[in-house]
This record gives C-alpha cells, structure tokens and sequence, in this order.
C-alpha cells in the first residue's frame, strides 16, 4: 500500500482483530508481507528496548494515523479504535519510529474484506518468518491484547 504526502513517516500501524468470546487474535498483513500499514519498516529496523530514549520531537495524534489508513483501506467509520498504551519505538537508520496499534471493531474478522484489499488476516504462528522488529512488535501487541 503506497503511502502519500499526508503520511507521517515516522509513524506505523499495527492492525488487529480479538474474538470477544474466543479470544482469537489476527492481524493484518499487507500482500508485501508486511505487519505494519501503510508501508513497512525500513530494512535493518530494530525495536527499542522499553525506557530507551524517543525522539523527543512533537507526534501527531495516533487518531490521524488511524485516519488515514481507514481511508487508504476505505474502511467505514469506526470500524477501526486505537488501541490505547501501545506506542511502540523502533530504530531505523532513518531515525525512530513509533508503531501504534489498531483494533477491527466488528464481530467476526473481516477476511473477505480485507482481501479484497489486498491483504490477510493472520494468527501470530502463521508470521513467523517476518523480520525481527516485526515479530518483536507482534509479540509486543499480542502481549498487550491479551492483558487487556
């Protein structure tokens, strides 16, 4: 998914489905392989250990990010929430960027969805193989999930 000028680049999106009752968890994986929306981390990313220093210029809201992923994704209204407490840093050789996290906020997972845009919703065994900031930050999130 091609990212424009209203994005961010220092800024990354996790995308997240939970059962209520089953407690499944999937996440969104773009057709590059991709875990973060709208493009992937740069090659040689590394996620920051917790207390590691940010870069301290000003963010823009999460809810901006959401925004405009929902409308690259042509999502309806609402059917993405940010998942509050998750900001997770990753070294680039471009600097640091902060991953967020999303939630589908629907009853059963959107998989014919969000094939038909291009992407796939999957459980966390089935990315192995991602790069290691990747898998870090799903483990990261599926942490997060899990205690919520």
């Amino acid at each position: 998914m091609p990212a424009d000028s209203v994005f961010d680049p220092n800024h990354r999106l996790l995308l997240y489905y939970k059962g209520d009752i089953s407690a499944l968890t999937l996440f969104a994986q773009q057709a590059n392989g991709s875990v973060c929306f709208p493009e992937p981390l740069p090659a040689l990313s590394s996620a920051l250990e917790n207390g590691e220093p940010e870069s301290a210029k000003v963010a823009p809201h999460p809810a901006m990010l959401l925004n405009r992923i929902s409308q690259l994704l042509d999502l309806e209204d609402g059917m993405l929430r940010i998942e509050t407490g998750f900001s997770e840093p990753v070294d680039t050789p471009n600097g640091v960027i902060t991953v967020h996290m999303a939630r589908f906020m629907v009853l059963d997972p959107p998989h014919k969805l969000m094939q038909s845009r291009g992407c796939r919703l999957r459980t966390l065994p089935e990315l192995r193989g991602r790069p290691p900031a990747e898998m870090e930050l799903l483990r990261r999130a599926y942490v997060k999930v899990m205690e919520s």
